[in-house]
């Protein structure tokens, strides 16, 4: 087996509706946007779950047990390039609208979906857009905090 370079092979969608977040049909897949062509280079963030301990350690153990407890998403956003004219994402996400986010990975993003192919399914929330810091020789950006609606799909499959 050979290691998957991952340069050019993230692919980020906004679908606005997703009916089964195990299962994305490609008519639903297709409604959505492309975001990632907009994205930064670090403009993925966050979307790494963490999983709280549950300590089972008792009061004659020397040792420290845990097992797993509840699991969630910190500082989940997407971080874009402002465009000049239509700016889509700047205009599609906005604070309250909600979606899903449709992570596909290891295949070139421009590809089209096709049914079997893995996916990461996160249904979300858009938080108020924040604008970074400017510095020299950078573009414009801004990014869009996402809060989770529900528990996301990991390990979702293209239908």
């Amino acid at each position: 087996m050979a290691d998957i370079p991952g340069d050019g092979k993230t692919r980020a969608d906004w679908v606005p509706a997703i009916a089964n977040k195990n299962a994305p049909t490609l008519t639903e897949l297709n409604a959505g946007i492309r975001v990632s062509q907009w994205a930064t280079g670090d403009g993925l963030v966050g979307f790494r779950p963490d999983t709280a301990d549950v300590p089972t350690t008792g009061l004659e153990d020397t040792f420290d047990t845990n097992t797993n407890g509840r699991r969630s998403f910190s500082g989940t956003m997407i971080r874009f390039k402002k465009q000049t004219g239509s700016d889509v994402v700047y205009t599609t996400m906005v604070p309250d609208a909600e979606g899903f986010i449709v992570i596909r990975k290891s295949l070139p993003a421009a590809t089209a979906y096709a049914s079997g192919q893995p996916v990461q399914v996160y249904p979300v929330i858009c938080g108020e857009t924040a604008w970074m810091d400017s510095e020299p020789n950078t573009v414009e950006r801004f990014e869009v905090p996402l809060k989770m609606r529900e528990q996301p799909s990991l390990r979702a499959a293209v239908a």
